[in-house]
């Protein structure tokens, strides 16, 4: 069974033409109504969609990881996910399908790779949030997309944490961590339609790269340790120098900076083998696994 799943938060105004649209290329259609205040859970089921209510605003995230245990429990083989708000075109699902009949395991619209007209900021903010996602082993041109596709095999190993809008990334990396196979394909979206983001663009970026950078801290430790002490080592010789040049020509030692630049070399030699350690335990770990 093919399903598709709408997260949606007070979406009454375009929902109807979503699932009605939705409807014509999947065998069944899922609203997560993530306590909506408005007629969107009542559209949905008047309109032939299964409806599943938060009584809350519990947060995108939270929607997803409600459609995920939806998937399991009605026992799909795969599970669309496109936004309610009508900026998804729900005639690009079969392009979807396609690659996941062809074996992988996640796909992703992509619009940085199709012609979506994205606007200057978030396109941006796209793009640094790629860089972070780089670091960390997942290389997409789209991570923050919410149209995608996901396998029998995906919603079976994929499991949400997150509540807020940091739970698209939080999945793609559990998705590199499990092996599965993520696919892009081109689409367009409309930021015509739908309610304007309700959250300041800024604070949802960094709540997103702090999700990247906690994945990165647990499984990339020598990188994530080894570049801060790196800096705090940089900072301390760069300090050290300065202080070198007052002694040589004052011949004394400003105390404040001295101090300064001692404690810097020693946080980041304290960084730094804290990163090693984390590291040889890391690997210890995963060969325990693989065993």
């Amino acid at each position: 069974m093919i399903l598709a799943a709408l997260p949606a938060y007070n979406e009454e105004r375009s929902i109807a033409k979503v699932i009605i649209k939705t409807k014509k290329k999947v065998d069944r259609v899922i609203v997560v109504d993530d306590g909506s205040s408005d007629a969107t859970g009542e559209i949905g089921e008047a309109l032939g969609a299964t409806v599943i209510r938060h009584r809350e605003n519990l947060g995108y995230g939270a929607a997803m990881r409600t459609a995920f245990e939806a998937a399991r429990e009605l026992n799909a083989t795969t599970m669309v996910m496109l936004d309610a708000d009508g900026q998804h075109d729900p005639k690009e699902i079969p392009l979807l399908l396609k690659k996941i009949e062809e074996g992988f395991d996640i796909v992703i619209g992509s619009r940085l790779i199709g012609k979506a007209k994205i606007p200057r900021y978030r396109r941006y903010g796209i793009s640094i949030l790629n860089f972070a996602m780089r670091r960390a082993y997942v290389n997409v041109t789209d991570s923050q997309s919410g149209y995608r596709a996901y396998s029998r095999k995906a919603l079976d190993q994929i499991h949400p944490t997150e509540d807020g809008m940091s739970a698209g990334v939080e999945i793609l990396l559990q998705a590199r961590t499990y092996g599965l196979k993520i696919y892009e394909v081109p689409i367009k979206c409309d930021y015509s339609v739908g309610k304007p983001f309700s959250k300041n663009p800024l604070s949802h970026g960094v709540s997103v790269l702090m999700s990247i950078l906690r994945h990165v801290e647990l499984s990339r430790p020598l990188l994530f340790f080894g570049l801060i002490g790196i800096i705090l080592l940089a900072a301390g010789i760069a300090l050290g120098a300065w202080v070198l040049r007052v002694y040589t020509s004052r011949g004394f030692l400003p105390f404040g900076p001295t101090l300064l630049m001692m404690l810097l070399v020693i946080l980041g030699i304290f960084t730094l083998y804290t990163g090693i350690i984390l590291h040889s335990v890391a690997r210890l770990w995963s060969k325990k696994d693989k065993e």
